[in-house]
């Protein structure tokens, strides 16, 4: 980079001398500004910086001093050097009157040349270190507001501390983060603030000594910290050495970043991860213990089909209804409304009731169970085996107990049982485990159970009375036989689901077009293939089917979605498409099929 130009002022009302002073004093970086006057003069440094003023004492009007004495009175001209130059006599009351007025030196015409560009050159020179000064102040101060802006609207707390371990230093930052006005802090040691906790303050003490010492530059620490409120805080705490020249300490810094929500969402997550393991495990363990206790107390495996896959039914409804709560709870209408919903029951044979009530978690899963229990027997043994056969089920508050009665009338005969079956060990050892009771009545005109439990915070009145859910019975008679001869596509990732899916359409008759396992796969036989229905899975090895969804609706052709996942989580363009929830019921999916071929409005309404 060129040296910046240096400009010197030389002021002489006679032109032959400013004409020699610029020869003299020409060089490279250097301009010579001529002024023939005083006013000129003043002009002039007005609007220029100038190294050096080089003033003759005697010009008419404003002389030499009178010149030096306003630009001495002027803050823009004040620093500037002057020299005097005059062809005067020595004369020391003169001269002692040019120093006097602000004049460095006093040089007397004919100057020596070498002496005078020395002189120059030298005011030249400090001229430039006093710019590149100026250049580097501007620099710094820009770093320093940069890193001020920087420390203001950061999120970290950036704090120093001198050798002493007294605060020196405290952001806004960590104004916001913790509460303390720099003021209030300042000076203070560490570990004299309320602002450790204390089982980290010796890790924190430890730290800082190692860095005083030398032996650590840097290191990072989780430490909790305490607000001015009294509030813990979760903080990585990133520690710097900050050395001199020579290595020696000046101070740390610390920048303190507030983790707080992070680790408590970290801690959420391994709560649901844990949580959700837990679930898992119980439900599998339940399954397991169904499907044995099923096997146990079949005849074969015609008796076992129907009612391992009954109670695995109840049970994910259950689950699905405590899902779409985020396993806050199920109300107790709502359960038995999944019994009619799976088929498990016919509303025309069911009364129902009873106040509203919201069933904690685990209680909803056992008494949907039962319910299924219940329902199972009736249609096997009981009132609902026969059309003039009818249950009420109705349940009331007494004595801070829930009392559940299934009354059964209308139907075959009952006799005592010889034997305990599944079905009610597994009603009553479910209440034994939530503390309650059931107790069984064999009449002759019908079964009679009572249920009851005791009220807690497990059962909870909704606080606003519904009255009973008018339900519609669907029409299935006939369902089946719509289904012979008809084409099916089915778009499953799972084997095992497809092969079920498919055997249960072809024993109807219908035909299996394909099977597809992926959304490519599935849109090839889309654009290529003539088929009546879809059958379409929610997600394909974690691909979303927005795409199938899309090409089977340009090509009119009608599809249900057969799905673990919520509506919530299917394409929303076709939310007026049926849902079939896994794990499903076999005859759900038939007259949902049906339904999708014969267009009818109630069979497209969507089913969960």
């Amino acid at each position: 980079m060129p040296p910046e130009l240096a400009k010197i002022l030389a002021v002489d009302d006679v032109e032959e001398n400013l004409t020699a002073l610029e020869a003299l004093l020409k060089a490279e970086g250097v301009e010579i500004l001529k002024a023939r006057s005083g006013a000129q003069a003043l002009e002039l440094l007005l609007v220029e910086d100038v190294a050096l003023a080089l003033l003759d004492v005697q010009m008419p009007g404003m002389d030499g001093f009178e010149l030096a004495e306003l630009m001495r009175s002027t803050e823009r001209t004040r620093r500037v050097p002057i020299i005097f130059l005059t062809a005067a006599g020595a004369d020391e009351q003169r001269r002692f009157r040019g120093y006097e007025s602000g004049a460095i030196d006093y040089l007397f015409k004919p100057v020596d040349p070498d002496i005078l560009r020395h002189k120059v050159g030298l005011f030249v020179e400090l001229f430039r270190q006093r710019q590149e000064l100026a250049r580097e102040r501007d620099q710094h101060a820009a770093a320093l507001a940069r890193l001020q802006a920087h420390g203001d609207n950061s999120p970290l707390a950036i704090i120093e501390f001198d050798a002493g371990q007294h605060i020196i230093a405290w952001s806004h930052g960590a104004v916001r983060m913790f509460g303390w006005r720099a003021p209030e802090v300042a000076g203070f040691r560490a570990l004299e603030l309320d602002w450790l906790d204390p089982e980290d303050a010796g890790r924190f003490g430890a730290m800082v000594s190692e860095m005083i010492a030398g032996r650590r530059v840097r290191d990072m620490q989780c430490l909790r910290m305490r607000t001015a409120e009294g509030v813990t805080l979760d903080c990585e705490c990133y520690f710097s050495a900050l050395l001199d020249g020579r290595g020696r300490l000046v101070s740390i810094n610390v920048q303190m970043l507030d983790v707080t929500a992070r680790k408590r969402a970290e801690d959420t997550q391994r709560l649901l991860i844990g949580e959700l393991n837990h679930r898992v495990k119980n439900t599998l363990a339940s399954v397991q213990a169904i499907a044995v206790q099923t096997l146990r107390h079949s005849s074969g495996p015609s008796d076992f089909a129907p009612t391992f896959t009954g109670r695995i039914h109840a049970l994910a409804r259950a689950h699905s209804l405590l899902s779409s709560s985020t396993w806050q709870g199920a109300g107790l209408r709502e359960l038995i409304d999944g019994q009619i919903d799976i088929g498990a029951a016919d509303v025309k044979q069911l009364r129902i009731d009873g106040p509203d009530l919201e069933l904690a978690p685990e209680l909803a899963l056992h008494l949907a169970l039962i319910l299924h229990e219940l329902v199972t027997n009736a249609h096997k043994y009981g009132a609902l085996s026969v059309p003039t056969g009818s249950v009420s089920l109705s349940w009331t508050i007494e004595e801070e107990r829930l009392v559940i009665e299934w009354i059964e009338t209308g139907g075959p005969e009952v006799g005592t049982p010889t034997r305990k079956g599944f079905g009610t060990a597994l009603i009553e050892r479910s209440l034994r485990a939530e503390r309650g009771d059931a107790r069984a009545d064999y009449a002759a005109d019908g079964v009679r159970w009572v249920l009851t439990l005791p009220m807690g915070p497990r059962i909870s009145r909704v606080a606003s009375a519904n009255s009973p859910k008018d339900r519609v019975a669907s029409e299935r008679t006939g369902a089946h036989a719509a289904l012979a001869g008809r084409s099916f596509l089915l778009v499953e990732d799972e084997p095992l689901v497809a092969m079920e899916i498919a055997m249960l359409l072809e024993d109807q008759g219908a035909v299996i077009f394909a099977v597809a396992a992926s959304a490519a796969e599935a849109l090839a036989h889309v654009e290529a293939g003539q088929f009546d229905v879809a059958l379409l899975d929610g997600n394909l090895q974690g691909e979303p089917v927005d795409a199938v969804a899309a090409a089977l609706a340009a090509r009119d052709v009608p599809f249900a979605f057969v799905s673990g996942y919520g509506r919530e989580h299917l394409p929303v363009d076709h939310a007026h498409r049926p849902v079939i929830g896994k794990p499903f019921a076999r005859q759900a999916l038939l007259d949902c099929a049906a339904g999708l071929l014969a267009g009818s409005d109630d069979m497209l309404a969507p089913m969960a």
